[in-house]
């Protein structure tokens, strides 16, 4: 999208199910899982460039011997910078130890970062700082092996001073609100709490406490800390975790909302956030990469066995449209079609907007993560063209010459590339102050192509701030002197915060709130304002499930249409020329096209959890009392 945003966090969990050896003699090298890591994580660069981080585990090691290891970074490149410092140790131990270099289980016991079991994590900051202390995996340290616990996730909780106050009921005294620190010590206490129980019983049987160490990690039931853990949980989810002693779990939130994905042959277990993440690293088949199911957990043993049990009730499907509008990669089977369907059911919008001239319209996208819908958009006005060349020759079929059969056929649809991303400017990290100037750099535009007379359509993934449209491109399309500018999203209004993991959390920053505001001014109704807020002010001390989204109330007096053409004037500067209309796709469109991803509480404000409506109303009051904290 040109407006981009700090969004998502992408998840690689492999677990190795044969010795190290195994992987030493068939691929060459006992660094495969450490191979594939970087790998995975390298196929989801997409979902987080503020930072990275890699934990690895050695199963079965003997007292003494170093089994976790942990690296994270917050570079400028931080996956390379995390594998390049990984490199540096491995070769320099083999250096200057080449007694190492054939044998494994040398490795596996004094070099770092080798194991059978693996976590990777890249993120966007969606909560505090960009510091290193943000940075997942996050490590729960303890001597006993059993109660180590490294968590990472692709998350956002909306009850994090509900689940903070849980933990000082439990006693404990969490060292900040951040709900990664508040989910993991709440999944802390409870495998705390189970390794008691079981050394227990177990002290009971007969067994010394160092026979019942290996014993506690057969029994431990990791299904049900996770239970506990999650039963006040309010959010979305796809939350990863290692426990020391090889135990593991990915675990999705019950409406589906964060994507998680798994494989398992006789060799790995993997589990990623995008499917084609595991396609690619591990060259199997589309079918073979299943989703996990909402509310449930994948899980591996340390002696191999793998189930998925339910863990939470599953909720209606409410998977982000996001993914599939924008977020991952393209290149999986269904979102590709997906993308393309988005574009090809925008067309007859398009259509009306240009009075069907195809002949004098020229098409194109910006930015380049649209250039798939762009692809649907283009089949249809092709078919459009198609069917305008039949009604030219049936309708001339009677005095047709060849000359005029070739003028005809000689119609070609218009398609262009108007807008070139000039400068690799994160416009998104830049405090709002400055980010205007910079937006202006931000595209160049590619003279020559478009005539005075002609239509220009550009198709976008979704007009969020509508910043780098009104500061950039729309002036520069001006510049081509274009009989009409036509900006299409693939994605209906934004009109509601998200608060499951993308970077949407103030109302006022969203280019359709605004446009509602000022229709209300223009139907002198602004005073509706004032009621929504004492209707939102008078939920702030009910329970999550009795609250209601009020915010819904600002955009009911007007059409979707009459919000975009307002849209398209707020986006206009003065000394814009060229007619601006702005057409955005509809939410039963959407549904069309993703039916199975029907998260949309960002256009609908139907929020999948209890705890949205919450979100919402508080960001309405952050608005009206010009507090610029956030919503959650």
């Amino acid at each position: 999208m040109s407006d981009a945003l700090k969004h998502e966090c992408g998840i690689a969990q492999i677990r190795l199910l044969k010795p190290l050896e195994f992987y030493k003699e068939k691929y060459g090298s006992a660094f495969y899982g450490v191979n594939k890591m970087y790998l995975m994580m390298e196929k989801q660069h997409n979902r987080g460039q503020d930072g990275a981080g890699f934990a690895s585990i050695k199963l079965n090691t003997a007292p003494g011997d170093r089994y976790i290891s942990r690296l994270r970074s917050n570079a400028s490149q931080p996956i390379q910078d995390i594998f390049a410092q990984i490199n540096e140790r491995i070769n320099t131990e083999l250096i200057e130890h080449p007694e190492y270099i054939d044998d494994v289980s040398l490795q596996k016991k004094n070099i770092p970062y080798i194991g059978e079991l693996y976590l990777g994590h890249v993120r966007y900051g969606t909560f505090g700082k960009n510091s290193i202390e943000s940075v997942h995996p996050f490590l729960r340290q303890n001597n006993w092996m059993h109660r180590n616990l490294i968590v990472a996730g692709n998350f956002n909780m909306t009850n994090v001073s509900k689940l903070f106050d849980k933990l000082v009921e439990l006693g404990q005294h969490p060292k900040e609100r951040a709900d990664t620190v508040t989910v993991m010590e709440k999944i802390g206490h409870f495998l705390d709490d189970e390794v008691r129980k079981l050394y227990k019983k177990l002290k009971k049987e007969g067994y010394t406490k160092v026979e019942a160490s290996p014993l506690i990690a057969d029994r431990l039931n990791v299904a049900k800390i996770l239970r506990k853990s999650a039963k006040d949980w309010d959010g979305g989810y796809a939350m990863a975790g290692l426990l020391g002693h090889g135990d593991s779990f990915v675990l999705r939130d019950p409406s589906g909302i964060r994507p998680a994905y798994y494989y398992k042959d006789d060799e790995v277990v993997v589990v990623a956030s995008e499917r084609p993440v595991i396609q690619t690293v591990f060259n199997v088949n589309f079918e073979d990469v299943k989703e996990l199911e909402p509310g449930h957990a994948i899980i591996t043993k340390l002696n191999g066995e793998v189930s998925i049990k339910q863990i939470l009730e599953p909720l209606e499907r409410k998977a982000c449209s996001f993914e599939r509008i924008y977020f991952s990669r393209g290149s999986d089977a269904e979102i590709y079609k997906e993308r393309k369907m988005l574009g090809r059911l925008l067309m007859p919008e398009v259509l009306k907007s240009i009075d069907h001239d195809t002949i004098n319209t020229v098409f194109s996208f910006i930015p380049n993560t649209a250039e798939t819908s762009f692809y649907g958009m283009v089949e249809a006005a092709q078919d459009e063209l198609n069917k305008q060349k039949n009604e030219a020759i049936l309708s001339e079929k009677e005095n047709l010459t060849d000359e005029r059969l070739k003028e005809i056929l000689a119609h070609r649809l218009r398609t262009e590339k108007v807008a070139i991303k000039d400068v690799k400017l994160r416009t998104f990290i830049t405090e709002d102050s400055s980010r205007d100037d910079l937006v202006a750099h931000v595209y160049d535009v590619t003279y020559g192509v478009v005539k005075p007379e002609d239509n220009l359509v550009i198709i976008d993934d979704s007009i969020v701030r509508g910043t780098t449209l009104k500061k950039s491109i729309i002036k520069m399309m001006d510049r081509l002197n274009p009989k009409q500018l036509v900006v299409v999203s693939s994605a209906p209004q934004i009109r509601y915060p998200d608060c499951y993991g993308i970077d949407m959390a103030r109302l006022e920053g969203l280019v359709a709130f605004r446009a509602a505001l000022e229709l209300l001014k223009d139907a002198g109704n602004y005073d509706l304002i004032e009621e929504v807020y004492k209707k939102c002010k008078l939920q702030e001390h009910l329970e999550d499930k009795d609250v209601k989204n009020f915010v819904k109330e600002v955009y009911a007096p007007f059409t979707d249409q009459q919000i975009s053409d307002k849209i398209a004037e707020l986006l206009s500067e003065p000394e814009v020329k060229t007619k601006v209309k702005i057409i955005y796709q509809t939410v039963e469109n959407l549904h069309k096209a993703c039916p199975d991803h029907l998260g949309d509480w960002y256009f609908t404000g139907n929020y999948p959890t209890f705890g949205g409506n919450r979100v919402v109303n508080r960001a309405f009051i952050n608005f009206y009392e010009g507090n610029e904290g956030r919503a959650y």
